[in-house]
């Protein structure tokens, strides 16, 4: 797994292919032709102020790559203050996903990084849940509680997809951790490397609408050094 890994804070193209090959890995979650859901969590505590903007300007890679797939539907989810938990309502629309985003102000306030997970515990309980993206750069919080959320998410069969802002100390022992306890991936990012992670998102979007084929097929499609990614999977 990308989840036993420790990358470079800024993901070149290896690290981009690496990523995607070990998300090709994983099981089928969703039919072909079908609309993927995904749920799209992220830290908007005070830390992550300076690059909240640019976060809202990359997740429409995942509508591009789902759409010719059956389309993708997506729930946002953050966390910010005293204790401030929101979630919105689905949409497959990326202009309206970043809209709701834009709308949003980061607000100093711990982690809340367990809730977050038994909320997508309960979501896929409830209903048909593909795939969780979390973008986060800390924790604050007991670790063993996150990773026993983590755990419940493995045993329910939804993959969380951690991308990991800087180098904090704590984070980049407790997340590479959550992607393997989930059966997801992991990957760390910075504001220098923005077509990395819009591959990255576009790559996860392309699995939970289509699976592992779809996702090949967008490693074929986007070229560079996603193209090498069909070899690589053989």
């Amino acid at each position: 797994m990308v989840g036993d890994r420790k990358l470079p804070s800024s993901a070149g193209a290896n690290e981009v292919d690496a990523f995607v090959r070990e998300v090709g890995k994983l099981p089928t979650t969703a039919k072909p032709g079908g609309r993927g859901r995904l749920l799209f969590a992220m830290d908007a505590t005070a830390s992550r102020e300076p690059t909240w903007d640019h976060a809202c300007t990359i997740q429409g890679e995942m509508f591009v790559a789902a759409d010719t797939l059956g389309g993708l539907d997506v729930r946002l989810a953050f966390y910010r203050g005293f204790d401030e938990f929101k979630v919105s309502k689905w949409t497959s629309d990326g202009r309206e996903l970043a809209r709701l985003m834009s709308a949003v102000r980061c607000l100093a306030g711990r982690t809340q990084i367990a809730r977050f997970l038994r909320y997508a515990g309960d979501q896929k309980r409830e209903s048909r849940l593909d795939a969780v993206v979390f973008v986060g750069d800390c924790c604050e919080e007991d670790v063993d509680a996150v990773g026993h959320e983590a755990g419940q998410l493995g045993l329910l069969g939804l993959p969380v997809f951690v991308f990991q802002e800087g180098d904090d100390r704590v984070a980049s022992r407790l997340f590479p951790q959550i992607a393997k306890l989930t059966r997801g991936a992991y990957c760390r990012f910075d504001r220098s490397s923005p077509d990395q992670l819009k591959r990255l998102l576009g790559a996860v979007a392309a699995y939970a609408a289509g699976g592992r084929a779809a996702l090949l097929k967008y490693g074929k499609d986007q070229g560079g050094a996603a193209a090498l990614l069909t070899n690589q999977m053989k």
